[in-house]
């Protein structure tokens, strides 16, 4: 059995599993297979596995009802759980959080994924935040799950097939709104909130790709499920379409209904995710967080660091933690003395706030020293984050007063992933340490 397994397939026979498994591994998503049941529940109490895939195409009974029992078998871990098969608004009411409809190509389930775990993994956050809170005398208030229909934009000309798919959506109670071009799009895109976009490919399909590309390229419309929508017999590479950032490609060959519930599973997962999200987001605004930079305060962290350590062994998920310390280089000596650093520190503050992700914790533990501590992530990870954060906001340039001219700021980074049963206050030693041993070099 391989132990560094990562996604757990269950299928009867290797028709849709054997190929999936094989692509995912490629991708880094290293796979293990179980026949049944029994096999599967095996597999996750003996190993750390972060999602399962259950094919449940032949509509086996015993393997539909399998979501639920995993997520109980692995406790207070959240485990992300996708039906391989036609989308069926009861594969919610049996727990799975996702339908994918076969053939998958390997590319589209990896980005799948990696949502799926992220959403996990920012609900486990917000469990824990919450309690840190509640130690601390404020309450944070649980993601709203609304009741609203899906909202979802459709882009592209009213061609009969594409408005037949519009039609089921509304069928399937999603709000649709449709728009004709790019322009019109992403104008609506920056006035409201959307759960999907459908594409509609039509006789090329270079315009819609082009649009998801913009989408990747926007913070706020990364994340937003994009389906393509091609038109009967055009083909499309499907390697090339999901490195884009597509979730879906559906084919206008497939029944309408069938197409509308893939969408409408897609934009149900990212409705719950969003939720999860702004519900992390609104911890800013509880009153314990630093009055300058709106990052935990050092004693807030280390409360919270202890509880995510604890957590992290309990849920076999890794935990790292990133140190960045603004560099004492020479250039910083004048600003330093008049005082335009310390000035500068709520902008810094603030920008790493919105830099980091929601599931992550950034604090100010003192006057030019920050930390993050990152949740599912190894110490490459967190080193890649905390890089990213300082690159950032290297590129950004502070007031130095009258005819001065503007100063930029400099971090020195240090990492630790937690080991074994390493408090997280040695774990944060260790990472600090190495901002030192790196300003040394």
């Amino acid at each position: 059995m391989n132990l560094t397994a990562r996604v757990l397939i269950v299928a009867r026979d290797d028709r849709l599993a054997g190929p999936l498994s094989e692509g995912l591994d490629k991708l880094g998503w290293r796979t293990v297979t179980a026949r049944g049941p029994q096999a599967a529940l095996a597999v996750v109490a003996d190993l750390p596995i972060e999602a399962v895939i259950v094919d449940v195409s032949d509509g086996d009974s015993d393997l539909l009802n399998l979501a639920r029992e995993l997520k109980a078998a692995v406790g207070v871990r959240r485990l992300p759980v996708l039906a391989l098969g036609r989308p069926d608004p009861a594969l919610a009411e049996w727990s799975y959080d996702l339908a994918l409809a076969p053939p998958v190509h390997p590319a589209q389930a990896a980005l799948r994924l990696e949502a799926l775990l992220r959403a996990a993994v920012a609900e486990e956050e917000f469990e824990l935040r919450r309690a840190t809170f509640a130690d601390h005398g404020a309450t944070l208030p649980s993601p709203e799950n609304s009741t609203e229909p899906l909202q979802v934009l459709t882009v592209g000309e009213p061609a009969p097939k594409f408005l037949a798919l519009s039609h089921a959506l509304k069928q399937q109670n999603a709000e649709v709104v449709g728009a004709l071009t790019a322009y019109t799009a992403f104008d609506y895109l920056h006035e409201r909130p959307f759960d999907a976009v459908v594409l509609w490919a039509g006789e090329h399909h270079a315009e819609a790709l082009s649009i998801a590309g913009g989408m990747r390229r926007n913070t706020r419309l990364y994340h937003i499920p994009t389906v393509l929508y091609l038109r009967t017999g055009a083909e499309v590479a499907l390697a090339d379409a999901y490195n884009r950032g597509l979730a879906d490609v559906a084919s206008a060959d497939t029944p309408e209904e069938d197409t509308a519930g893939r969408i409408i599973s897609l934009a149900r997962a990212y409705r719950r995710e969003t939720a999860i999200r702004n519900a992390l987001d609104r911890a800013r605004g509880s009153g314990l967080m630093d009055a300058a930079t709106g990052l935990f305060t050092r004693e807030l962290f280390a409360a919270h660091l202890g509880r995510l350590a604890r957590a992290s062994r309990e849920r076999r998920r890794t935990l790292s933690v990133a140190v960045l310390k603004i560099a004492d280089r020479p250039s910083n000596l004048p600003h330093r003395a008049g005082g335009w650093l310390d000035r500068a520190i709520p902008q810094i503050g603030s920008m790493i706030a919105r830099l980091v992700r929601a599931e992550d914790t950034a604090a100010r533990l003192a006057p030019e020293l920050f930390a993050l501590a990152l949740p599912a992530a190894n110490a490459g990870d967190a080193r890649a984050a905390a890089e990213r954060i300082a690159a950032v906001i290297a590129c950004t340039a502070f007031e130095a007063g009258e005819g001065q001219t503007p100063f930029t700021v400099e971090f020195d980074i240090g990492v630790a992933e937690i080991e074994g049963d390493e408090n997280a206050a040695r774990t944060l030693e260790r990472a600090a340490a190495r901002t030192s041993a790196r300003a040394a070099v």
